[in-house]
């Protein structure tokens, strides 16, 4: 299930994160280090990000209620979207303010070694956690680009986490060449610098991790190619003549609500419509398994 494979995804992640945040402060402090602090935010911002994705996940996960008569699938965005305000906050925001206390009181760097060893097991690890998302999500996707898989995915925490991890891996890089000037040239200015490049960088990803999941949770459609396919499938059973509005909304990324009117054919008894009815369902399902909430609606009246 796609959920499983987030929630591995972001196991993984957390684990990964709480070990890395802990080796960059220990290291960022005792060499004074500004980027390595930076990523230290970072990674701090990371884990307690994952941390609210396990929650929507197992949230999202309950039955359907009196209360909640679609169930709580949407849980997971809500709080894909406070990763985003994080994200934003807690990582970038914190990591500029630090580049620019950098900047203009600049401290010493008094070791470039403890850096350079944390920065390195830093990356090998967040790669790690990448190739666990990027395992999901590739098989999520299939043959289509991967921009268009981005933007076109209903499964927001893994999405998150993907994004999380290629921005690690860059901020990483980042860290590893502002300390790498600053130690040529003996400017720890440049440290400095890698810093608010990270502060931008972890911006940047927040804001499109906003923009994304804030669609998801206002309600999205399926996508083009599994409306089409829908259409295709109610076509085919000879009883139905048309298909008029069709609508669609993910409840969840497993979840989709359907609502759709048909036109059968002239003649049809009560009994043979309801018989016909099951048969559209059981096409819409074939088709999107995750269809838990379909409605079809009747545009010919049936013989009594």
């Amino acid at each position: 299930m796609a959920a499983e494979g987030s929630k591995s995804a972001v196991l993984a992640a957390l684990v990964g994160n709480t070990l890395i945040a802990v080796s960059k402060f220990v290291v960022g402090l005792a060499t004074s280090s500004a980027a390595m602090i930076a990523e230290g935010f970072h990674s701090v911002a990371d884990a307690g990000n994952q941390v609210l994705l396990l929650r929507g996940i197992n949230v999202s996960q309950r039955a359907p209620s009196v209360r909640h008569p679609f169930g709580r699938g949407k849980e997971v965005y809500f709080w894909s979207l406070m990763v985003a305000v994080m994200l934003f906050v807690a990582g970038g925001v914190l990591a500029i303010q630090r580049g620019i206390d950098a900047i203009q009181h600049p401290h010493e760097i008094t070791s470039f070694l403890p850096n350079y060893i944390v920065l390195g097991a830093a990356i090998l690890i967040e790669a790690f956690t990448f190739r666990v998302a990027y395992k999901h999500f590739n098989a999520a996707r299939g043959s289509r680009a991967m921009w268009r898989s981005i933007r076109e995915t209903k499964d927001s925490a893994l999405l998150v986490v993907l994004m999380e991890d290629s921005a690690a891996m860059i901020g990483l890089l980042l860290a590893v060449i502002g300390l790498a000037i600053a130690q040529a040239t003996g400017n720890d200015v440049w440290d400095g610098v890698a810093s608010i490049a990270i502060g931008i960088l972890l911006g940047v990803v927040a804001v499109v991790l906003a923009i994304e999941t804030k669609q998801l949770l206002v309600g999205e459609a399926a996508g083009r190619r599994d409306r089409a396919a829908l259409r295709m499938a109610v076509l085919s059973l000879p009883e139905v003549d048309s298909v008029g509005r069709l609508l669609t909304m993910h409840m969840g990324p497993e979840e989709i609500l359907v609502n759709l009117e048909v036109d059968l054919a002239d003649g049809l008894t009560d009994h043979e419509a309801e018989e016909v009815i099951d048969r559209i369902e059981s096409e819409i399902k074939g088709v999107l398994p995750g269809a838990a909430n379909i409605f079809v609606e009747l545009e010919t009246r049936v013989d009594g």
